[in-house]
This record gives C-alpha cells, sequence and structure tokens, in this order.
C-alpha cells in the first residue's frame, strides 16, 4: 500500500559483500514499479557500492548479474531474469560516493502475478530474492541448476555441486556428440554402399541391351 500511495516508492536491501574482500553492493526494489514500469511490473535493480576493497578490484564492474524470486511452494517455478552492465555506465564504475545510480530489470514480474491471492512468490507478506554475480560466465543450461540449489547450503558445497553438474552435462554433450557423429558416419557409410551397387546394376543392364 505504501508503493502505491508514493510514501515508500522503493526498498533497499541490506548491503552485503559478493565475497570476503569482494565488491559491495546491495538490492533496489520498486514494488509497484519505477519509471514506464510503474504501475504494471515490479522493477529490481542492482547498486554498487563504495566498498572497503575497491582500490585492489577491477572497475568498470563487467560481470553478469543474476536475480531470481524463489517460488515458495518448492514448484522451482522461480522467477529469473539478467543482464550484463554497461560498462560506459556511471552505474559500474568505481564508487565516488556512498553509492552508485541503481541499474537493472525494470520490468521484472508483472504485478497482477503479484496481486493474485494464488501466487506462489509472496507468504506472509514475504518475498525471497537471491542475487547472483556471475564471475565465471556460467553456462546459461547451468543456471537454473545454481538457482534450484538449496539456499540453506553453504557457499562452498553449492559451488562444488554446480561445479560437479556442470561436468556432468558437459560429458552429456560430448557424448550426444560422439553419437551423432557416428550416426551421421554410418549413414554415410549406406550412401557410399548404395551407390557402388546400384552403377554395376546399371552397367549389367546397359551391357544386355541388343
Amino acid at each position: 500500500m505504501n508503493a502505491q500511495s508514493n510514501k515508500q516508492a522503493s526498498i533497499y536491501s541490506p548491503s552485503f559483500y559478493s565475497s570476503p574482500t569482494g565488491y559491495k553492493m546491495c538490492l533496489r526494489l520498486y514494488l509497484n514499479g519505477d519509471g514506464t514500469a510503474r504501475q504494471t511490473h515490479m522493477s529490481l535493480f542492482f547498486v554498487l557500492m563504495r566498498g572497503e576493497y575497491d582500490a585492489i578490484l577491477k572497475f568498470p564492474f563487467n560481470f553478469k548479474v543474476i536475480f531470481c524470486l524463489y517460488d515458495q511452494n518448492n514448484q522451482q517455478n522461480n522467477i529469473i531474469d539478467s543482464f550484463r552492465p554497461d560498462i560506459k555506465s556511471s552505474s559500474f564504475q568505481r564508487p565516488r560516493s556512498d553509492m552508485n545510480i541503481a541499474s537493472g530489470i525494470p520490468k521484472f514480474i508483472p504485478l497482477a502475478t503479484l496481486q493474485n491471492e494464488n501466487n506462489s512468490y509472496v507468504r506472509d507478506n514475504t518475498m525471497f530474492i537471491k542475487v547472483t554475480i556471475d564471475f565465471d560466465n556460467m553456462p546459461k543450461r547451468l543456471v537454473s541448476y545454481a538457482l534450484s540449489l538449496n539456499p540453506g547450503l553453504t557457499n562452498s558445497i553449492q559451488q562444488t555441486m554446480i561445479r560437479q553438474e556442470h561436468e556432468r552435462q558437459e560429458q552429456v554433450l560430448i557424448s550426444s556428440t560422439t553419437n551423432l557423429q557416428t550416426d551421421q558416419s554410418v549413414a554415410e557409410n549406406l550412401s557410399d554402399d548404395n551407390i557402388l551397387l546400384n552403377i554395376p546394376a546399371n552397367e549389367n543392364i546397359n551391357q544386355m541391351t541388343p
């Protein structure tokens, strides 16, 4: 109600670091939307803040940012969206004040979805939103798996599970590629055999013609 009446247009999350010696950041949430998304979507933004370790970090900040709004019915219907920073934007340069200008996804989720009494994203007036900074250029097929992991697991355990799943997916891809190449080779050999069989048959017919 406060968001709709402009009494509280946006909410900032507590600040946090991407790692013990990493980038300082927070999220900014417009429950009733911002700009062109006002009154149609919830807007979700990433804010880079001035941190303790900025002097040894690389700027502009150039890592993919992934947002996840959790499905609280455990149906894995999480809302996942992401963006890559515009390194020319002041939002991703080294912060000179407490925080840079927020940047992110204005149309993160339709308000109609959240206002539905049966939606699975709001329970007891609570939503759970996770932000992941993709330092490793995670393959798209791996993102959903990573965000489906139990948030209660430690980061080190989650990273191990993600690495193992990545290796498993790579093995599946290699196996699929090998099988495809084998199938193509068999098909080519069958095609060559047909050509070899047909040519002598035609020659015999020609030789028998008066």
